[in-house]
């Protein structure tokens, strides 16, 4: 009997190729009958002339930030998502957008209407998703978080600076054991004299890698309930290590915080968060912001697969002039407009104070449906190249998946609507509640 060769030997004896080591080849030469997303296609998805519907500072803002993504981010997005990195060099070019702090008015913020907030977020992601859940995370989470519920000694403290993108934060609610039902959070304050100790872990937290301040929700062991705090980088017995292996919004620096025995002054605790209840005015803001995030995501997959059927050809033809390709367009197109129109709602019921926290769930779960549905038509348009981030139809059927599991998967954010419209709640199984929903 043989005995099989030692894998070792095998590779000295069967030598690569002298090509083997060669840089790839830059996509624009492999493939030049297709332009790559690092020159972002035209905008071409208001069919509808949504932009009418806007004043004529919000459409100054939209083609702002436009303007900016297309031309800053665009050209290195997919060699920094391709290696799970962050940009920082591109921090004050966001900061110079004078969007950071959305809403909020005064402290150096700019005092947008959410509908205005809401048209920029959607502008930072049709060209990529992952800078603008960095903004949201560090605007409508963070930000907003300090502007509700700090003192007004914390928010000129803070505010100026977050605005500008000067410092970075990041906002730590959920916890390893505690996702969707993140009021259980186990993570503990302790009352000593002149502040609190902090123990506890947290998880997927965006920005805390590298955040300057870190809004950090724990339990309050006398009352036994969630208080704010803001904790500083580098606190003794803090530790944020980054979050490896992710398949979508890669550029994002999510990370795992553990906190031993960490000391904040009695200063750096939120007043206004005194119970998980209070949370729920930062988060009504944040899902409409987090529901815009698929629509622009949404517009770019179409733009890019509208300037590519018209560019690639297969059998003497652009594959504009099939009718199935232009069918799949159409579709796409469809769902967009439904998409921005839901969007542009949900910002003027918030306007006029009517929003309900079940009306901006079920925007927030059917648009990011939708923008997965409308992802996935444009990869399949896309042949071969729709797995490619190059041409951002992969890469944003990717960062999708994760905008539909946060800020309340598509699952928890239904059970609130129909909450709702019931008057029933149907979040744990009837053999763990208290009393019978039936």
């Amino acid at each position: 009997m043989s005995i099989p060769k030692n894998r070792a030997d095998e590779v000295e004896q069967n030598p690569r190729s002298s090509y083997f080591n060669l840089p790839p080849l830059d996509v624009s030469v492999a493939f030049p009958q297709a332009t790559p997303v690092s020159t972002f296609p035209p905008s071409v998805s208001d069919y509808y002339q949504f932009s009418d519907l806007l004043t004529v500072e919000d459409q100054a803002l939209r083609m702002r930030v436009r303007e900016c993504m297309e031309k800053e981010i665009a050209p290195m997005m997919t060699e920094y998502w391709e290696k799970a990195k962050f940009p920082f060099h591109a921090i004050p070019k966001l900061g110079a957008l004078g969007i950071a702090g959305g809403t909020i008015k005064g402290y150096g913020c700019p005092g947008l209407s959410i509908t205005a907030s809401a048209i920029a977020m959607a502008e930072v992601a049709r060209v990529d998703a992952s800078c603008s859940t960095f903004i949201l995370v560090h605007s409508s989470l963070a930000m907003l978080t300090i502007a509700f519920c700090g003192s007004e000694e914390q928010k000129l403290k803070y505010l100026p600076s977050l605005a500008q993108f000067s410092t970075v934060a990041c906002w730590a609610l959920t916890e390893p054991d505690y996702g969707s039902d993140a009021s259980g959070l186990k993570t503990t304050a302790i009352k000593v004299e002149g502040g609190w100790i902090l123990e506890g872990k947290k998880r997927w937290i965006g920005n805390s890698t590298f955040a300057d301040l870190l809004v950090v929700f724990a339990r309050n062991t006398t009352t036994n309930q969630i208080n704010g705090f803001i904790v500083k980088k580098d606190a003794p017995g803090l530790t944020v290590t980054k979050i490896e292996n992710k398949i979508g919004l890669r550029i994002v620096q999510n990370g795992d915080i553990v906190m031993k025995r960490v000391f904040v002054p009695d200063e750096d605790r939120l007043p206004g968060v005194n119970s998980f209840q209070d949370t729920n005015k930062v988060l009504a803001v944040s899902r409409v912001m987090v529901a815009w995030q698929p629509i622009g995501i949404s517009m770019g997959v179409y733009d890019m697969c509208h300037r590519y059927l018209k560019e690639r050809k297969q059998f003497g033809a652009p594959l504009a002039a099939f009718q199935i390709n232009q069918q799949k367009l159409v579709h796409m197109l469809g769902n967009v407009q439904a998409m921005v129109l839901v969007g542009w709602r949900l910002c003027k019921l918030y306007e006029k104070e009517k929003m309900t926290p079940g009306q901006a769930s079920l925007a927030k779960a059917w648009i990011s449906l939708k923008a997965r549905e409308t992802a996935s038509i444009g990869r399949e348009l896309l042949g071969g190249n729709g797995i490619l981030a190059d041409f951002l139809v992969a890469k944003a059927l990717c960062d999708l998946e994760p905008i539909y599991t946060y800020e309340g998967t598509y699952d928890i954010n239904s059970l609130i609507t129909g909450r709702e419209i019931t008057g029933l709640a149907s979040f744990k199984p009837a053999m763990l509640s208290k009393r019978s929903r039936m």
